[in-house]
This record gives C-alpha cells, structure tokens and sequence, in this order.
C-alpha cells in the first residue's frame, strides 16, 4: 500500500492534542470517572455508555477520514511487451528450371516452397508478402500477418505455364521493393530466391538495386541449385496420361548479380545447391532479422480511499444516532 497524500497525516496531531488535552484536564478527568461511576450502578448506564461511545465513534471517524484524505492506493506493476515487426517480401522464382530434381522432396521449388513455409511458422509479429517470377512478375499475397491464407496461396503456387519465359530478375525485384515502398517498418527485407541468370524483363536489375537502396530495403538474395548440365523435366499428355520426359539443360545462377544486390542493400548472399542448405539460409535469415521487442513497465493503481471514507461516514452516522436519540442531557 502506498499513499498518495501522506501531507493528510500532519491532522493526526491536532486531533491528538485535543483528545489528550480533554482526557487530561482534571475537571473533565472527575466528571468522567464520576458518570463511569454512577453509570455502573445501572441508574442511567445505558445513555451514559452511549453518550461516551458516540464521543469515541466521532473521534473514531475523524481518523478513518485522515487515513481516507491521504488516499491509500494499492499499486499492481504490469510489464508491457511491443513488438517492433519486420516487412518482408520473398520474391520466388518460378521459371520452368525450377523443376530440375535435385533438391527434396521433388525439385527446386517445391524444396522452396516447403522451407519458406518453416520459416514462416517461426515469425511472429512480422508481416509477409509473397512475390512470384519468372519473364513477368506478380504479387501473389500482399504483406500480411495472416499466416494462414500466407501458406496456403504458396502451396499453390506452381511453375509459369501462364506467364512469360525467362528470368526477369529487375522486374521481379522492383515489384518486390514497391510491396514495401509505404512500409513504416524499422526493418524491411527482400527474400530473393533464383536458380538462374537475367535474361529477360523492362527493368534492369542495376535500376531495382538502386530502388532498393533508396527505399532503405536490404536484400537477402538466394541462388538455388547446382551449376551445370542437368536434366529438366518437362510434361506431355499422351492418350489422356501426364507423361514426363527430361531434356538436356545447362544451369546457370549469376552470382555476381545476386551478390551485388545483396551487398549494396546491406544485406547477405547465400548458396543454396541442396534442400539442407537452404533451409539453413532460412534459419540463419530468421536469426538476423529479429523482431525486437520492447519492455515497458507500467503502473496500474487501486484507489482505496472510498472504503475508508464509508468506514468515516458510517461511524459519524453511528455517533449522531447515539448521541441524539439515546441521550437527551449532559448526564
């Protein structure tokens, strides 16, 4: 308990000079001990114990509205946590190399999708948007705490049968960094996932970077898969049946690019030529960029000094009701 107004106890003293003042004043002290006295023969004890009890109920209540006056408070600390979020957009490559299998559990992208969506599960507070690319990008899922309708638009997300060929890198950037062009975030991230060269796009990736710098958007840049020739899958229906054939390809990630965004935005490059390294990009990714949190301890106070202050009233009523309507005279 703490008091709000301790100045209030300073009324103590005058109360305690008028009550020790009228004790010890011979002439009262006698005419006290003489109604104690004659009160015990039981000829008016009952009005003369009253009268006296009342005196003591209205000191009683003078006390109670000291106490009430300085206004006793019990005060409770409660511990205030803000999170200070992150915006971050994963931009994901979806060009048709992205079915090379060499990466678990199928390929490429489906060994992206399945960590990106680990790491989602790890975040807490920061908001995400998914961008998608390939010789055109779009925005899949805008910057959003919803997790939910988050992972399940990006377990839909297949490879570019409806957009154009290619690998259009400064486009898919600059589309990533205008997802976060209004961001008020502390932190704003670009994810960006490729497993090939820029070949393609309006945009160069020289503008994108630059974009990036000026919007303050580090990137953190990911090239996927192994360099050289391998095999890409391609499909065919035949008799009304899904069949698979591999064609020869050459994989290619331009590194030097990839590193270039990353290291211009203050951000990191990564490889990641299997499942296992990828998903300790991601691991480290999420312990770089951590949301920070912020401890505020603050003060919740219960006021107190209305019990008090009935307790007075209530004994004020008590010592006017005995005083008037039991005793008549001074006995």
């Amino acid at each position: 308990m703490i008091w709000q107004s301790p100045w209030a106890f300073i009324f103590f003293l005058p109360l305690f000079f008028v009550i020790a003042y009228a004790y010890f004043k011979k002439p009262t002290r006698s005419l006290l001990a003489n109604n104690l006295k004659e009160a015990s023969k039981g000829a008016r004890g009952l009005k003369v114990y009253a009268y006296y009890l009342s005196k003591v109920l209205f000191l009683l209540s003078l006390v109670f509205l000291i106490i009430a006056i300085a206004r006793p408070q019990n005060q409770m600390a409660k511990s205030n946590k803000t999170l200070d979020g992150i915006d971050i957009v994963i931009a994901l490559d979806i060009s048709d190399s992205m079915l090379i299998e060499d990466m678990q559990p199928e390929n490429r992208l489906e060994a992206s999708k399945e960590i990106i969506e680990e790491f989602i599960s790890k975040r807490q507070s920061d908001r995400i948007g998914l961008v998608v690319f390939s010789g055109e990008s779009y925005t899949k899922v805008p910057l959003t705490l919803d997790y939910a309708v988050l992972k399940d638009r990006l377990s839909r997300v297949q490879t570019s049968q409806n957009l154009k060929a290619g690998t259009a890198i400064g486009v898919a950037l600059a589309n990533a960094v205008a997802r976060l062009r209004y961001s008020v975030a502390q932190s704003k991230v670009v994810i960006f996932l490729t497993d090939g060269e820029s070949n393609g796009g309006v945009i160069p990736p020289e503008d994108a970077i630059e974009i990036a710098k000026q919007t303050k958007v580090k990137i953190y840049s990911i090239g996927m898969g192994k360099d050289g020739p391998t095999k890409l899958p391609t499909y065919m229906n035949f008799g009304g049946k899904k069949i698979k054939r591999y064609r020869p390809f050459y994989s290619k990630v331009n590194e030097e690019l990839l590193n270039k965004m990353a290291k211009d935005t203050g951000g990191l490059y990564y490889r990641a030529s299997t499942s296992d390294s990828l998903k300790s990009v991601f691991n480290s990714i999420d312990k770089l960029e951590t949301s920070k949190i912020k401890k505020d301890i603050e003060f919740d106070y219960e006021e107190l000094y209305g019990r008090f202050l009935l307790v007075s009233l209530f004994l004020l009523a008590l010592a006017f009701m005995l005083n008037p309507i039991l005793v008549t005279r001074w006995p």
